[in-house]
């Protein structure tokens, strides 16, 4: 199962990212307010990689409005890692699945990869194999890949505040 989604361009500002580090949990969660809900699904899309980690998508009315790190993968450390500068602005949503239009969340299990900047201020979670993909900047801070066959590939948490101290 992949996350199918839908692109919309749009010339909207785009919101703010509201960021909180849960300091007992080292759970990161970036929030933001989006765009009027739609007519997708509401509820979570989480990810679940095959090393134990968790991303959970929030979605309201097909809007994805939030991003939690629950488990965190494996982090690899890439000098001169940038995010990328061919992002468009762009309305993503999930869309209601016909053949279960009362489902409220689905679980996704694949492969997750991490790789983040010197500081730490750049994340990105790549989910499934490596392929080609557009940028997506549905936020402020927040870019989506999205694969050739408009299926959700990864996501950049940009400007991300360091860590709590352990």
């Amino acid at each position: 199962m992949e996350i199918a989604v839908r692109v919309e361009p749009t010339h909207e500002a785009l919101p703010p990212v509201d960021y909180r580090w849960d300091v007992d949990t080292d759970i990161l969660t970036a929030a933001w307010k989006g765009a009027p809900a739609g007519d997708g699904m509401s509820g979570a899309v989480e990810v679940e990689g095959s090393d134990g980690s968790w991303l959970v998508f929030d979605v309201a009315g097909g809007i994805i409005a939030g991003v939690e790190v629950a488990v965190w993968p494996d982090v690899r450390t890439v000098v001169g890692f940038a995010a990328p500068t061919d992002a468009v602005a762009g309305r993503v949503t999930i869309p209601a699945r016909r053949s279960q239009p009362g489902v409220a969340s689905f679980e996704l299990d694949t492969q997750v990869a991490a790789h983040t900047d010197a500081k730490e201020r750049t994340i990105h979670f790549r989910i499934g194999v490596s392929r080609t993909v557009r940028h997506v900047r549905i936020a402020k801070e927040i870019l989506l890949d999205i694969d050739e066959r408009e299926h959700l590939a990864g996501v950049w948490l940009l400007n991300v505040p360091p860590a709590p101290a352990d």
